[in-house]
């Protein structure tokens, strides 16, 4: 019955560990998303800025799982590189070894109560008080309830005898099968838990009461890093091959470092011993254990480092592309690691997606300009089934990216996310009924061409300079997508539209002076449908500035 009921307390603990672990990285993301986001977004081709920022934002977030799952889902979105993703992963799982860190230093050796209880009432009277940072209480309220179920983890280990984990401890002293073994174990309890920091935390708890060998536990620390790649292969599933890619680095990276510190477990033990104080094994085990965790993934990521584009063909050449064509059918799906809820950076994601959804829109009025020029009856019927295509991907696009944002919104999101939110729907929304209008601009085209109602040289000289306006204005809002908004381009915008608005009055002007001047009443009238369709779009390019002004 003791075992019993200590068994259900561990099992507790674990949850509770990995719930406040939950709680606190997405109260860290909600309270420093859209920095983590700048962060991300300016990396640039330097590996040692990526390898730094891997690490920082997975310190910050705890979990590397989450990291890596991100840095797939940008690479599937073509926001980072095959060469900057590796960098980051590299720096994911030395930022991952904080955990371990903060279980030996503060776990073994305060009261955890006394620590964890003020931290969950101060967490959750500052996450329900109206103010700007109520995120930074859910960081805080996490922070309690993972010491908390640490606390429980700590006090339950030593009701079990040393004999009562035979089963892993009697392969101890077996040499490399001792050491086989206790990676297995760790990659199980990795799998099962979806998380290394947790699975290392029990480790490290284990240890401390005695109920681990040390040589076991550090080999259990090994297995921990091949499980926590699990979440980066299950995201990549259903991806471009670029994001296969990109968890087959973490896959590769995080074994074949398994095999040389393995083959070299002696050593790399040495090397902890040496910096850490004390005989080996004893009672600063926990710390030995988190040395042990830092050091083989620093050296790790120190033995690739130099290594990058080598190991980035390699993974090119193990999953090919297959070319840059647009896919038949748009799909976006929301991905997240499996304990922690990423949506502040799904956002960025959606960002991205949305600047590719107008630079469809800039394609399909570019071709009909082309078309319009020419006036060609074969070039128009061309765009024209062109156009046809690209506006059924537009609404398919609509679709998906509106549930995408939706499902961001059913997760914890800042004041500030929610209202950007809230603000890309209105985008998509503009931009989809830009493509329609497109669109329906190529059917008039085509129409005028196919019934000879073609426009006239001087016509066509008056419309140019107009459809030119509003290419520029398609163009500028391009640009601004993803950047905050200055108030000298919301003002040249406002400047755009009045000009488009003045332009569109001229030329419905002058195409009903040529109706009762007695030109074709048919003809004419498609010019100014024309005209009018047109303006509308530069009414959707103000309308997306507008929304890019509440950012």
């Amino acid at each position: 019955m003791k075992y019993f009921w200590a068994v259900f307390q561990i099992a507790g603990g674990l949850c509770l560990f990995l719930y406040g672990m939950k709680i606190m990285s997405g109260g860290i993301q909600q309270a420093a998303g859209a920095r983590m986001r700048k962060i991300l977004t300016l990396m640039t081709g330097n590996r040692l800025l990526a390898v730094l920022t891997g690490c920082a934002v997975t310190a910050v977030i705890q979990s590397s799982s989450a990291t890596t799952v991100m840095v797939v889902s940008f690479v599937n979105a073509g926001l980072l590189t095959l060469k900057q993703a590796i960098g980051v992963i590299m720096g994911a799982n030395i930022g991952t070894t904080a955990t371990a860190w903060i279980v030996s230093l503060v776990g073994f050796s305060l009261n955890l109560s006394a620590l964890a209880l003020p931290a969950v009432g101060a967490g959750f009277i500052l996450g329900t008080i109206k103010w700007k940072h109520q995120a930074l209480g859910e960081a805080v309220l996490g922070f309690g309830l993972l010491f908390l179920g640490l606390d429980f983890l700590t006090k339950s280990m030593p009701d079990f005898a040393p004999e009562t984990f035979a089963f892993i401890t009697k392969f101890s002293g077996q040499g490399v099968l001792s050491l086989v073994a206790g990676t297995s174990v760790g990659l199980v309890m990795t799998l099962i838990t979806h998380s290394s920091s947790a699975s290392t935390a029990i480790m490290l708890t284990m240890a401390h009461a005695g109920l681990l060998p040390y040589r076991m536990a550090a080999a259990m620390i090994l297995g921990a890093n091949i499980g926590t790649t699990i979440d980066a292969a299950l995201a990549a599933i259903g991806t471009r091959p670029a994001a296969k890619q990109a968890a087959l680095v973490h896959v590769l990276f995080n074994v074949i470092g398994t095999v040389w510190a393995l083959i070299f477990f002696d050593p790399l033990l040495a090397l902890v011993d040496f910096l850490v104080p004390g005989v080996p094994g004893g009672a600063q085990v926990s710390a030995s254990l988190a040395m042990f965790h830092t050091v083989f993934n620093t050296v790790n990521t120190l033995l690739f480092f130099p290594f990058v584009n080598p190991f980035a063909r390699l993974v090119s050449a193990l999953v090919k592309k297959d070319g840059a064509k647009t896919p038949e059918v748009y799909t976006l799906e929301y991905r997240t690691a499996s304990m922690q809820d990423t949506p502040e950076f799904n956002i960025l994601r959606a960002e991205k997606e949305i600047r590719d959804m107008a630079d469809l829109a800039h394609a399909m009025y570019g071709a009909f300009s082309a078309a319009f020029i020419s006036m060609e009856s074969g070039e128009v019927r061309q765009a024209l089934d062109e156009l046809k295509t690209k506006e059924e991907y537009a609404d398919a696009m609509r679709e998906e990216l509106s549930r995408f944002l939706i499902e961001c919104t059913r997760h914890h999101l800042n004041p500030v996310s929610k209202r950007k939110v809230a603000q890309l729907l209105r985008i998509i929304v503009d931009l989809e009924d830009m493509t329609d209008d497109c669109y329906s601009l190529m059917l008039i085209l085509e129409r005028s061409v196919r019934k000879e109602q073609v426009f006239k040289a001087k016509e066509r000289e008056a419309l140019a300079p107009y459809i030119l306006q509003v290419e520029a204005f398609l163009v500028f809002v391009g640009e601004q997508l993803g950047k905050p908004l200055r108030a000298e381009h919301k003002a040249l915008a406002a400047e755009m539209e009045n000009n488009i608005d003045k332009a569109r009055k001229k030329l419905r002007r002058l195409g009903r002076k040529r109706i009762e001047a007695g030109k074709n009443v048919k003809t004419e009238l498609l010019f100014i449908d024309m005209v009018r369709r047109i303006e509308k779009l530069g009414d959707y390019c103000y309308n997306i500035v507008e929304a890019l002004s509440y950012f």
